[in-house]
Parts: C-alpha cells; sequence; structure tokens
C-alpha cells in the first residue's frame, strides 16, 4: 500500500477535516507514492522516535500529537522540532499526526477515559457546532435510486448510528433548453415540465465536494439543480470532550483515589474540595482549561483534564471539583487505541508501537 491511498484512508476514518482549526492533522511529510513497510505508532515523533522507525524497518510514523504544529521557515536542525522533521525526511520516513481529530472522533481519547472509568450515559461535552449541512437535489423519478446511492456512498445521510438517512418530496419542474445546451429531455426553446422528486440529505461539512462530485457524476441532467443549507444542529456524535455519570455517586475523596489508580497518577492537582458528591464526571484529554464552563453547563460534579493554570482553578467556584491529572497521563491509552484499529484492518504490513518515552514531564518524589 502507497503512503497515499494509506493516508487517505486515515483520513476518512479520524474525519481529519474535523480537526480543530488551530491544529495541524493529516500527513505531514513523505513521498505520496512511495511504498509502506511497517507503520510505528507513537505519541510524538520525536528524533528519537525516528530513530526507532529506522531500526524496526518502518517507514511510516503515525503520531498523536503533531510535530510540526506552527510554520516551520527553515530546516537547519536548531531545535527538537527540525531535527526530527529532517531526520525523517532525510531517510525517507513519512509523519501523519491524528491529534485533534482524534479528540472530535466519538470513539476517540475522551470515550477511553470515560470507559476507564465506568462512566454511563455518555454524551459529547462540547459537540461541533457548525457542522452540519443539509443539501437538496431535483431528480426525475427514473434517476431517485442512482442519486440516492451516489449520495449515500459519498457519506451523505449520517445520523449518528444510522446511515442511509434521506427524505423525499414530489412535485413538478419546468426548464427550457436554450441553444448550446444538450438536454436528456426536451427540445431547444421549449418549456419542458419533469416529475421530479425534492431528496434531502444531511451531511457533515467537510464532505460537500466528495458529495457533490458523487451526485453531478451519476445524475442524468446537464445542469443540476440543488441548494446547500448550513443548520443550526449541534452534532452530538463529534466534538471535544465528554461527560457520564457512576452508576452511584461517591465521595470526593474516593472519586480521587479512583482518578489516581485509573490512571497511574504519582499527584492530582484539584480545586478546593468542598465534601462535593460525585456522580457526573466531564473529560477532556490534553490541554482542556476551555472546557470547564461546558462541564459546569453540563452538571458536572467533576472534571477532569490536563494543563490547568493557577486562575483556572477559582472557576471550580465551589461548582465542581477541577482536577488537573497531566496532559500526556490523559492522553496514556491514545496509542495502544490507535494500535488496536490498525491491526484490526490491515495485515499486508506490520503495525507497530513505538516503545520510547516521549512524556517530557517528570516527577522527583
Amino acid at each position: 500500500m502507497t503512503i497515499r491511498d494509506f493516508s487517505g484512508w486515515l483520513d476518512e476514518k479520524f474525519s481529519i477535516r474535523q480537526a480543530e482549526d488551530f491544529d495541524n492533522a493529516g500527513l505531514l511529510c513523505g513521498k505520496a507514492d512511495r511504498e509502506i513497510r511497517a507503520v510505528l505508532i507513537c505519541h510524538d515523533a520525536l528524533e528519537s522516535v525516528v530513530d526507532e522507525a529506522l531500526q524496526k524497518d518502518a517507514n511510516f510514523i503515525l503520531c498523536f500529537h503533531p510535530i510540526i504544529f506552527s510554520g516551520i521557515k527553515s530546516l537547519t536542525g536548531k531545535n527538537y522540532v527540525e531535527k526530527a522533521v529532517m531526520r525523517a525526511i532525510e531517510n525517507k520516513v513519512a509523519i501523519y499526526a491524528v491529534h485533534t481529530a482524534f479528540d472530535n472522533d466519538y470513539w476517540g481519547v475522551n470515550f477511553e477515559i470515560c470507559e476507564k472509568l465506568g462512566l454511563e450515559n455518555q454524551k459529547i461535552l462540547m459537540p461541533k457546532k457548525e457542522n452540519l449541512q443539509q443539501i437538496v437535489v431535483h431528480t426525475p423519478k427514473d434517476a431517485v435510486e442512482k442519486v440516492k446511492q451516489a449520495a449515500f456512498d459519498a457519506g451523505a445521510g449520517n445520523i449518528g448510528f444510522y446511515d442511509e438517512c434521506s427524505f423525499k418530496v414530489s412535485g413538478d419542474g419546468t426548464f427550457r433548453p436554450l441553444p448550446g445546451s444538450d438536454p436528456t429531455t426536451g427540445d431547444i426553446g421549449e418549456r419542458e415540465e419533469s416529475a421530479e422528486d425534492m431528496l434531502f440529505f444531511i451531511f457533515e461539512k467537510f464532505k460537500q465536494n466528495k458529495i457533490l462530485n458523487a451526485l453531478k457524476a451519476v445524475h442524468p441532467y446537464e445542469e443540476v439543480a440543488y441548494q446547500i443549507y448550513q443548520l443550526e444542529n449541534e452534532n452530538q456524535y463529534s466534538g471535544l470532550g465528554r461527560y457520564g455519570d457512576f452508576a452511584e455517586e461517591i465521595s470526593a475523596e474516593d472519586f480521587l483515589q479512583k482518578v489516581k489508580e485509573t490512571f497511574g497518577l504519582k499527584v492530582i492537582r484539584h480545586s478546593e474540595n468542598f465534601g462535593k458528591k460525585i456522580k457526573r464526571v466531564g473529560v477532556l484529554g490534553g490541554s482542556g482549561a476551555s472546557g470547564i464552563s461546558a462541564a459546569k453547563a453540563a452538571g458536572c460534579d467533576a472534571y477532569l483534564t490536563g494543563d490547568l493554570k493557577y486562575h483556572d482553578f477559582f472557576q471550580a467556584e465551589g461548582r465542581l471539583l477541577l482536577c488537573d491529572i497531566g496532559h500526556f497521563e490523559s492522553e496514556q491509552w491514545v496509542k495502544l487505541q490507535l494500535f488496536k484499529i490498525l491491526s484490526e484492518k490491515f495485515s499486508n504490513f506490520a503495525v507497530l508501537q513505538s516503545e520510547v518515552d516521549t512524556n517530557p514531564v517528570k516527577y522527583y518524589l
């Protein structure tokens, strides 16, 4: 399999275009037509990880965090980012990052955290907005099934755990072919009336071009009549963070001990404990101060994330227990998640897990 084909599969699997705007997810470096020998999965694609890939004859690194995050103006090896990228390019190793695409994925980073904690009734904490659209396409009745299938194959009509969702309204349309046209039916200069169906499909915004191309490829009309609408609906199956409930409420002390054991932590930074019982818990892997307000709005009794600053803890306001469990620690299962997904899908090349410790934070006890 080529890097182009594999990267294309990753783009679709993790909806890479749903990554946050600030992110740099996707293929970061690598020649598209090169064949893949083996894939090495890691958290951060540091120079030491590139060396590990070379030792294991892996020429594709799938990482969580992008090693190239902000614009690189030169490649001279002056810092750890440039050293890693240069090492990869010089040795023909491709690097691909999933980052916030996997954060936003329904089964991604935050799903695993909730599963490890044993939370029930899970929901997305901050659903994606300005993401869902609807297309309405006017279709002659004898082409309806062909057009429907093309839309479905391109990813339209997916709503949560359902696919091939659509709606149809019948009516009569008119058109008059003008000189230069090549109409499927009707004569030049004569108004034509046609029995048509309006087909409605919901889709995620990033799929728009693919769906339009698919519809135009099978639609019998020379000029396809369609409209696209931006929906106000939140996408309840894509977004950052997650929350869920324990079967029974527990004390704050028992909750903190449970978190410590589940994540293998040496320490937890948390806001003041007012003796609040913990039933509903919000989580956001990585840097998650931006989710505090959403956790409050969702009625969470506790919120787990990483990289909280001093003043962030004031936002608890006695309403919930804020816990900083560490950036890497909150994302520690990502590598195994990705390994399981790829191992089940691909057997024509080796899928390996990196053994290099890339967590830059250490503790002196």
